[in-house]
Order: structure tokens, then sequence, then C-alpha cells
């Protein structure tokens, strides 16, 4: 975490009279997907959360390698465009079909790859947590979800499904890190520099 001034920051008088940093969070949430990998950025400014940028990252048909590479180097675009300070990333569910789950499985090593390349921290959320998160429970359809996103960030348009995936992660973290969801504190461990759920 970075102290920083963003547009709307407020400057506030410290204990001694001095002027004091308003500390702003950037959180860059990720959805991976070998095809689209969608990405959403907020600020979080104490319990305010603010929209900044959202989008996919979309790779063609082709060799799985090259599509890796396009996904790991998406991400690292996108982190030298907007400088987050940490990554939430969903974590794979396990498809019915095995060959689904291992190319999604891939593309998720590419995306965390791409995060960790830039020294960012990188949290991990279970779809169920971040629904929960966001939506109140975890069988919410995609449609809730894009729905509570755009009225967390008040927007004036629901974002694609696969951004609005990746925004309510962020979200998730937020709340997390805030302790309103206690979702990054508790039932979780640090495993090589990453933070896991239990």
């Amino acid at each position: 975490m970075r102290e920083r001034h963003r547009g709307g920051g407020l400057t506030q008088p410290g204990p001694s009279g001095s002027a004091s940093r308003t500390v702003v969070t950037r959180i860059l949430g990720l959805d991976p997907g070998l095809r689209i990998t969608g990405f959403g950025l907020i600020d979080v400014l104490g319990s305010q959360l603010r929209y900044v940028a959202s989008g996919c990252i979309k790779t063609r048909d082709g060799e799985l390698p090259g599509r890796l590479k396009t996904l790991l180097d998406g991400v690292r675009e996108v982190i030298a465009t907007y400088s987050p300070d940490t990554v939430a990333v969903e974590k794979v569910f396990v498809n019915v079909n095995p060959q689904s789950t291992l190319l999604l499985g891939q593309a998720r090593g590419a995306v965390i790859c791409g995060a960790v390349s830039c020294d960012l921290p990188v949290a991990e959320y279970t779809a169920l947590q971040v629904k929960q998160s966001v939506v109140g429970h975890g069988k919410a359809a995609k449609e809730q979800v894009q729905h509570m996103v755009q009225r967390l960030l008040a927007l004036d348009a629901s974002p694609s499904p696969d951004a609005a995936d990746a925004l309510a992660c962020a979200i998730c973290h937020a709340h997390g890190s805030q302790g309103l969801g206690a979702i990054a504190g508790i039932g979780t461990r640090r495993r090589g520099g990453r933070i896991q759920a239990l």
C-alpha cells in the first residue's frame, strides 16, 4: 500500500496540526479465462470504493503458449497503465470437463505470473467468497453480480460479465482488507507470498 494523491482525495490535518496524506489503495481484480480475462480496478479510501477502469484481455485462437503470453503481457500492461497496489484473483473451479479445467488453470497461472512479475501481492478468492461479499449469498447469478457491482461503484451502466466479475473480486478484497467480511484475515494462510483460503 502506498500513499498517494488522486483526484478527489482529501488531505486532513494530523495530530500535530500538520497535513497528513490520504491513503488510497488501488486494487486490480482479475477474472481469468483463456479466451477472455476480465480486469477491473477500484480505489479504496477508507470505507469508500471508487471505480477506476475495467475491461477485458482477449486472446486469439492459436497455440496455447502464445495465448498464455498474451494474457501475461496483457496483465503487465494493465499494471503499467494503472499502477495498482495489490491484485485479487478468482480461484479456479472444477469443471465437468477436465480439459477445460486444465486450460483455465494454465490461464490463471499466466495471469498470476503477470502480477507477481511486477512485484505485486496477490490474494485469491473463490467464486463463493466473491459472491457472498458483493451480493450477500454464494449462489448469485452473473446478472445479480453485474447489478450489485454497478450499484456499489455508482456506474452509469452495467459492466460486461467478465469485467463485472473482476470488479467484484476487487470489491471482495476491499471488504476483506477493511474487516467488513473478514475474508482475507480469517481462514486464510500465506504460502509463497500469496493469500490462500484454508
